[in-house]
């Protein structure tokens, strides 16, 4: 079956864990044979936005632009896993509407856990206003009213995370349903050690 071109597009403050998803989606949709391509703001910055600043109107062109490589990418059959803050709803409205194939997946996580996992204590410096125009604190975030995936990395784990959102991939038909081998949840170390235990009194080990 040829595979069905898609936009997985995270958007949430800045530590709510939308890299972190997309590269262990990513690794999950090459384990099953797809073909993915991922963009984050490091990545675009590099080379497709270099010229753009942080005022809303360079970041909007920067979406502008994302966009338009997501849709070729998406009109050929990739999967293409976007993870950008992207604070207004109207712009990310638009990438929906620009390239059809768009699952939308909303990272929250409340401001005491960002603050708390922020190492570079830029959201202390912001709301010490020492950081203008940041999102989320002097700057608006919209979350986006009816997403397709909502992520909550301060209660879930990554891995059940990604579950939620392979789910949904799944039952949109963007990728294969995997077997059920394939699909079994990983023991945790508390399960791992106690079969291991009981091999070793059986002698196995």
């Amino acid at each position: 079956m040829d595979q069905k071109g898609v936009t997985v597009w995270f958007t949430g403050m800045s530590g709510a864990g939308k890299t972190a998803l997309a590269l262990r989606l990513e690794e999950e949709m090459r384990r099953r044979g797809l073909k993915v391509e991922r963009l984050d703001g490091d990545i675009v910055r590099q080379g497709l936005t270099r010229d753009l600043g942080f005022s809303k109107e360079d970041r909007d062109k920067n979406i502008e632009r994302v966009t338009f490589v997501a849709k070729l990418l998406t009109r050929n059959g990739v999967a293409v896993l976007c993870s950008f803050i992207s604070p207004y709803r109207a712009v990310r409205d638009n990438s929906r509407r620009e390239i059809g194939n768009f699952v939308e997946v909303f990272c929250h996580a409340s401001l005491d856990t960002l603050v708390e996992r922020d190492v570079k204590g830029l959201y202390k410096k912001a709301l010490a206003g020492e950081i203008p125009n940041f999102t989320g604190v002097s700057d608006p975030y919209e979350e986006p009213l009816d997403p397709e995936v909502k992520i909550d990395s301060g209660a879930e784990t990554i891995d059940e995370s990604l579950a939620k959102i392979v789910k949904k991939l799944e039952e949109l038909g963007y990728i294969p349903v995997a077997l059920p081998d394939e699909d079994m949840v990983p023991y945790t170390a508390e399960e791992e050690a106690a079969v291991e235990a009981r091999l070793t009194a059986l002698g196995y080990l």
